[in-house]
């Protein structure tokens, strides 16, 4: 049997941050009483590190992953963003946001709809369209760039969203459970797609799931979350190949670490 050590491991965790989180807390104000949805946060995730966020429904990952983005506010603490606020980050266009659901325009085929985000920053139609053809090649839609959103499959529609989200070259992508909705075997398709598509860009990934499979598959760091209020349970850095396929899921090191991930999850609940 092969040890952890026997094997390459996944890259190391880099120092540079590209998001850094200090006992950062979130409260929100309902009309009978207030909820807190995060508690002391503390979080650093390096430069090209694909991060998972897990923890049971309503613990917070989503609004972890919204406070980042700045699609939400900290009651206390602070969030930094490659070394700025999330609001100045967002300003500067450095991440791409991909949402648990498509959200594609109907009326736009997939072309329009990967190179809107182009448009909107001022690029001509020719760069536009080149940029965006490229990244539909590299999420294998190439082809596909005439047809309409409810021409595609769920998974299809999907990878336009991610290819949207990358089409101006973010140095972060955040995805909120893009896969969650889809069947299994497209579910295992697209993790080993986004892998690959890591593996050659190497940008950094914070990544929300409610499946150990999944994030113990796809990270480099695995962070499990509490019940609400929100809060980081454990940190545990994956020991895995770097290189990765699906035949890894039945090796004793993947069980290993999804036994691992599992036991902090309950000791979350304790």
């Amino acid at each position: 049997m092969n040890t952890a050590s026997e094997n390459p491991v996944s890259v190391a965790a880099s120092d540079v941050a590209a998001v850094e989180v200090r006992n950062a807390s979130v409260m929100y104000q309902t009309a009978d009483t207030p909820v807190h949805a995060l508690s002391n946060v503390d979080l650093h995730i390096g430069e090209g590190e694909f991060v998972s966020l897990i923890g049971p429904s309503g613990c917070g990952k989503t609004t972890l992953l919204r406070v980042i983005a700045d699609l939400e506010h900290i009651s206390a603490g602070e969030v930094l963003v490659n070394g700025v606020s999330p609001h100045d980050a967002r300003m500067a266009r450095a991440y791409g946001y991909v949402f648990q659901a498509p959200a594609l325009f109907p009326w736009r085929n997939v072309l329009a709809n990967v190179t809107l985000p182009l448009q909107i920053q001022g690029k001509g139609r020719a760069d536009a369209k080149r940029i965006a053809m490229a990244h539909l090649e590299q999420v294998g839609l190439k082809g596909f760039e005439g047809k309409y959103p409810w021409q595609l499959s769920g998974g299809m529609q999907q990878r336009v969203s991610i290819a949207r989200a990358l089409s101006f070259e973010p140095k972060i992508l955040m995805m909120d459970e893009p896969f969650g909705a889809l069947d299994e075997i497209t579910r295992d398709r697209l993790n080993e797609q986004l892998q690959q598509l890591w593996q050659r860009e190497r940008r950094t990934v914070v990544f929300v799931t409610h499946s150990i499979a999944e994030a113990v598959y796809l990270s480099t760091k695995i962070v499990v979350m509490s019940p609400r209020p929100g809060r980081i349970v454990k940190v545990i850095d994956s020991t895995l190949p770097d290189e990765r396929h699906l035949g890894l899921r039945d090796t004793p090191e993947f069980v290993a670490l999804a036994h691992e991930v599992r036991e902090a999850l309950a000791d979350g609940h304790h």
